[in-house]
């Protein structure tokens, strides 16, 4: 009996013991219990913080050493094969009469709601329509409320397209209804919403112009995505990269930023002077050299994107289980890389480079530990942890938050549309812009940076994903296959295919031959 009853006195003490146990540990290890929606990623780094994958290529890549001959052949200007931009206007072709006025409400980040507007402008030209300034959405993941006028100098885009279509700010006060809360509502006769993507010229002139010529307006939403690249006029299309390469200027504070962070890169400040806004001293100065060059890397290695390549990115068990978990929460497993393995992904170009990835990769290409590297990004999966080994390939590499002071950054602070823009801006005025992985930024710098004639390098995934799986290469062997594999992906001019964007391959439709 008395056995009995120690055994169950011992029995509700370790009971009681395991309650406030479980009771503590939220507040110790509060990460474990946030919102799955909300999980930090450092709170895995720091538990698991990722080491090296490919040691022994880092360790060659650290004592690697360029010649000036390699350096100069590097930098080097893109050939001119004779292209040119051509997306003249006629004489002005605004219609005399408009059939109505057009709304578009777009969703999606800074480079998806940018080629929303450029065909807007486009639909507006085939129903000779007046085209109302597009409507941003709120983007639900940055929660970002910014507007056309926030982000794009809109003068510039009104008469810059004043002989092509007719805009204004705002609707007329008759039409003042036709508001977003208006068809959040209810369904309204003045809304579209079944716009299929990539329609048809027709389309819209069978299913939208009617609606205009009974009520005056048409709304549409959604609206990305939501015109062909085929069979349209010449005139259609030229507009389209019109509206894109000159016609959206940034507010004149995006620019002024951007210059000034472009000034600095060029200039390094003097980094020997005292900090000012956690700083170093704004001013620069110049050297015996001139203006240095730079390479933009866009970085797009966000929790989002490793999650959805359903790829292994060595964080061990407690990274793999909180990105499957990260994965069923947003798509409900409806992932088709996950049908995959890790070896299938990389090999067939289907997984990000990780930082230390694309860093082997740009030194593999000839950039030493002296290139002045400008990071473009909003936020890397793994934070600092992540980022060291590509830190510690480009010891010279900055960020927006390094080159700017505290009072300069704080005017687009929690801002994901104007901080994405002022990574656009740089990035199109750089030397070189790499990214390391297919995207929105991605197409949308290399179409832009294609009318220009401007290098950018196309990272070869296939390649690099095979390369990084070889752990017995040796540096000189990958340093040549990237070479020899990048040889034609630095920019030169690849004509458009059927179905593909005009966004991203400007020629021939844009960019034509003399």
């Amino acid at each position: 009996m008395v056995l009995v009853m120690g055994l169950n006195f011992q029995s509700n003490r370790a009971g009681a013991l395991a309650g406030v146990f479980v009771l503590l540990v939220p507040v110790f290890l509060p990460g474990l219990f946030s919102p799955l929606g909300h999980a930090s990623p450092s709170t895995f780094s720091e538990w698991n913080t990722p080491k090296p994958r490919h040691s022994r290529l880092l360790k060659s890549a650290l004592q690697r050493r360029s010649s000036k001959l390699d350096q100069s052949d590097l930098w080097a200007p893109l050939a001119d094969e004779g292209w040119k931009p051509c997306v003249a206007s006629k004489a002005s072709s605004v219609p005399w009469k408009s059939e109505g006025y057009i709304q578009v409400f777009l969703d999606g980040g800074l480079n998806q709601q940018r080629m929303g507007i450029c065909d807007a402008v486009a639909v507006a030209k085939i129903l000779n329509a007046t085209l109302v300034i597009p409507y941003l959405e709120t983007n639900p993941v940055w929660k970002d409320s910014s507007s056309f006028m926030d982000i794009f100098d809109v003068d510039h885009f009104i008469n810059v397209l004043k002989d092509d279509i007719s805009i204004v700010k705002e609707l007329p006060a008759e039409f003042s209804w036709s508001t977003r809360e208006y068809y959040a509502t209810a369904i309204r006769a003045t809304r579209v919403k079944t716009a299929p993507v990539h329609a048809s010229a027709n389309w819209y002139l069978e299913n939208v112009l009617p609606v205009l010529q009974s009520y005056g307006i048409a709304a549409i939403a959604p609206f990305s995505h939501r015109l062909t690249f085929e069979n349209l006029p010449d005139e259609i299309q030229r507009l389209r990269c019109k509206v894109n390469f000159q016609a959206l200027f940034f507010v004149p504070h995006i620019r002024a930023l951007g210059d000034a962070l472009i000034g600095r890169l060029r200039y390094p400040s003097n980094k020997s002077g005292a900090k000012e806004a956690n700083h170093p001293s704004m001013t620069t100065v110049a050297n015996d050299q001139g203006p240095l060059k730079f390479v933009v890397l866009h970085l797009r290695f966000d929790k989002d994107m490793a999650a959805h390549s359903a790829c292994d990115f060595g964080g061990g068990k407690a990274e793999k289980l909180a990105l499957a978990k990260y994965r069923q929460v947003l798509w409900q497993g409806r992932v088709l890389n996950s049908q995959f393995t890790d070896e299938e992904l990389r090999s067939q170009g289907r997984c990000p480079l990780t930082p230390e990835e694309i860093g082997l990769l740009l030194a593999a290409s000839g950039f030493d530990n002296n290139t002045r590297l400008y990071l473009a990004s909003h936020k890397v999966y793994g934070g600092e942890a992540r980022i060291s080994t590509l830190r510690s390939l480009f010891p010279l590499m900055e960020d927006k938050k390094s080159l700017t002071s505290g009072s300069e950054l704080a005017q687009i602070k929690g801002k994901a549309s104007l901080l994405a823009a002022v990574d656009y801006y740089v990035s199109l005025h750089s030397d070189i812009f790499i990214s390391a992985s297919p995207g929105n930024m991605h197409n949308a710098m290399v179409g832009h940076r294609t009318y220009e004639n401007l290098k950018t390098i196309r990272p070869n995934m296939a390649l690099s994903g095979q390369l990084f799986m070889n752990k017995s290469i040796i540096w000189s062997d990958f340093q040549q296959a990237i070479v020899e594999g990048h040889k034609n992906r630095l920019g030169q001019i690849r004509l458009r295919k059927p179905k593909q964007s005009i966004y991203t391959y400007p020629a021939p439709d844009c960019v034509c031959h003399n």
